[in-house]
């Protein structure tokens, strides 16, 4: 059984305590919570404090909402010193508050070795970018493992760790329990490979499966060379390798969709429960 939530900032904005008990009335189980993108809600790292923490957890438990992912999607590939020193600080904020939560994952991105986080189609994918990635999130993951919490990092064709094999190199070097991975299968669809995304997805879960902690589910479609993504249903993605992936190797994992609105969200959740019914 899969438990499926959504983004939380994807959902009608509404007072807090309002807006969980329309997710919960939406059949959804969890959420993905990205403080900045949710209107209403404190944001700051000075703000994370352990009574907003207490504050938050009693609304959550009060509706019967688990936080699958608290999202912290910031650029540790940043190359100078006192900014990337900054965003460090903002992750171990994070982690911290995760702890006080109850919610057990943090989740990121991977970024690009940049300053203003752009593609660049060749350095964010050179060997270069993956080391400076990997030895800035090393401190990250560390203070993960003394939170008792588990930092997820999620790969996109477009970030420095751009595919499976990277994110492998990734977990492989820094060797710790506290690092998993949120699999979302559309991030790894690039427009060159956008044929071959049954091969992209199968090799993704070959590779990473044992290290997924949670999953994200949208759909896509290709228009004028690019990847667009869209809610579940509403493209051209077979789900069947993802959904028995997790039926059979992930029991009750934890899946937030992605690029709902609130007018398609049930049909989205309802699209994946059918598939998942065929399984």
């Amino acid at each position: 059984m899969i438990q499926l939530g959504i983004r939380l900032h994807d959902t009608a904005e509404l007072p807090i305590e309002k807006r969980l008990e329309n997710v919960r009335a939406q059949g959804f189980s969890c959420v993905h919570l990205a403080l900045s993108k949710v209107s209403g809600l404190p944001s700051a790292p000075e703000t994370l404090t352990p009574g907003y923490a207490m504050a938050l957890r009693h609304l959550f438990d009060k509706k019967e909402l688990d936080i699958a992912v608290l999202g912290c999607y910031l650029n540790l590939g940043n190359p100078d010193a006192q900014m990337l020193k900054q965003i460090q600080n903002r992750y171990l904020v994070h982690i911290r508050f995760a702890a006080m939560l109850g919610c057990g994952v943090v989740g990121t991105e991977t970024g690009a070795a940049n300053e203003d986080y752009h593609y660049d189609p060749e350095d964010t994918v050179s060997q270069h970018s993956l080391e400076l990635f990997i030895q800035n999130l090393r401190p990250v993951v560390s203070y993960a493992e003394k939170m008792g919490v588990i930092l997820a990092i999620e790969p996109v064709w477009k970030h420095i760790v751009s595919n499976a094999d990277r994110a492998r190199t990734v977990l492989d070097e820094i060797g710790s329990p506290n690092l998993q991975v949120i699999l979302d299968p559309v991030n790894l669809i690039s427009p060159v490979h956008y044929g071959q995304r049954d091969e992209t997805i199968a090799h993704a879960i070959e590779v990473l499966g044992r290290d997924v902690a949670v999953l994200h589910l949208k759909d896509c479609r290709l228009e004028r060379g690019e990847v667009i993504s869209s809610a579940c249903g509403t493209g051209e993605l077979d789900y069947s390798q993802i959904i028995s992936f997790a039926e059979c190797s992930k029991p009750y994992i934890q899946a937030t969709l992605e690029d709902t609105k609130p007018e398609n969200a049930v049909m989205a959740r309802s699209y994946i429960e059918e598939r998942e019914g065929r399984i």
